[in-house]
């Protein structure tokens, strides 16, 4: 008698723990549906992104290779050259093979003393690797060279702006070249702090001596 009631009273309490739940569904039941659709509707969409950036990687990995295996010397090569830029840039310009085309593109064109085309691709650099979800790396790099080519173009301030997200970093070379603009703008006093952060972060002797010069030249 005792074993049945037992069985008896666990019965009980399964089916009062199953009518608990129910309750719990029914009166909640629309709040829950929405948030197993939108669980789903995130899953997928991760799925899918992920998915998505994978093809388009693989795309883009074979424009690039197809772009930096050209024959530029010769005009077709150099149009068809041009084509395979652009359509990385224009398609796939999230991907990492697109940030690394552009900077190596804006590059080719400081050497080659284009400097205003230079500027632009390293300023699309900046857009596309700016802000959340951005690359920090070549968003750095992409500064630092459109604030060189802004400095040899004497605008100065623009060329400040570039850097001033990266101002308080411990990045000499952005100090360094804080402090050359500075410099050119007559601040020295400014220039002279700048100067004095890259001269503390350097570790070869060759830049220390560099920068301790430019400090030395400064008029005070």
């Amino acid at each position: 008698y005792l074993g049945i009631r037992i069985i008896m009273n666990e019965i009980y309490e399964h089916n009062a723990g199953l009518a608990s739940v129910r309750n719990f569904y029914e009166k909640y039941r629309n709040y829950i549906l929405v948030l197993t659709a939108i669980s789903i509707i995130a899953v997928s969409s991760f799925i899918i992104l992920n998915q998505l950036s994978k093809v388009n990687n693989e795309k883009a990995a074979k424009i690039y290779n197809d772009w930096i295996a050209q024959e530029i010397e010769t005009e077709e090569g150099q149009m068809l050259s041009d084509q395979l830029f652009n359509e990385l840039v224009d398609s796939y310009k999230n991907t990492g093979y697109t940030k690394v085309a552009l900077l190596n593109q804006a590059s080719s064109y400081a050497r080659l003393g284009e400097l205003t085309k230079s500027l632009e691709l390293f300023k699309l650099l900046i857009d596309i690797t700016d802000g959340i979800g951005g690359n920090d790396l070549f968003n750095k790099i992409a500064r630092v060279n459109a604030a060189r080519l802004l400095y040899v173009d004497k605008n100065y301030d623009s060329a400040l702006q570039m850097l001033e997200k990266y101002s308080s970093s411990s990045s000499p070379i952005i100090h360094e070249l804080s402090g050359d603009i500075l410099n050119k703008q007559e601040k020295n006093q400014l220039a002279k702090e700048q100067y004095l952060l890259a001269k503390e972060q350097y570790s070869d002797e060759m830049s220390i001596s560099i920068v301790a010069m430019k400090i030395s030249n400064l008029s005070l």
